[in-house]
């Protein structure tokens, strides 16, 4: 019941806001699918733009096919996880269209600390494309085992991305 309850929030939170990358003041939310080693899953991120080019926001992720480690099944906190990001929104310095967005960045969540590397395309004012890859840099527990390596590896996302 709890896994029903906290996709249904992800998927109802997903569908407030997005957009290309317009500097400050811009809203952007991507929806996607996760893959990572162990696992599948579903992802929400929404930015808000700080400046120009910097903007700040959060991501949501839930594992919705998680191996069985050792005979054990992962429960909810094995699956989900929620971090704070920050961007830089460097598409624009490129020259390389305004539909077109690459966006570095920091992120601080439950499990670590890492990094991310994103590109974002809009086909209109209101609808794009993103994916994006992410790294830890430095997780909580020096040596993760079992569940922990779940949420502190590689992980690739793919999406849409909505402008309201």
């Amino acid at each position: 019941m709890r896994t029903i309850i906290a996709m249904a929030a992800l998927l109802c939170a997903n569908f407030i806001n997005a957009q290309a990358f317009n500097g400050k003041g811009d809203t952007k939310l991507q929806i996607g699918a996760t893959v990572q080693d162990g696992g599948s899953g579903i992802v929400a991120t929404t930015d808000f733009g700080l400046a120009d080019n910097l903007s700040f926001g959060f991501s949501a992720s839930y594992m919705l096919s998680a191996d069985d480690i050792l005979g054990q099944e992962a429960d909810f906190g094995d699956r989900a996880d929620v971090k704070a990001r920050l961007n830089a929104n460097i598409g624009n310095i490129f020259g390389i269209g305004d539909q077109f967005d690459v966006y570095p960045g920091l992120d601080l969540g439950l499990r670590n600390f890492g990094g991310h590397l994103g590109f974002r395309y809009f086909f209109s004012d209101g609808f794009g494309l993103y994916t994006e890859g992410g790294i830890p840099i430095a997780t909580y527990k020096s040596n993760p085992e079992g569940f922990d390596k779940y949420n502190n590896q590689f992980v690739w996302q793919i999406g849409v991305s909505f402008n309201f």
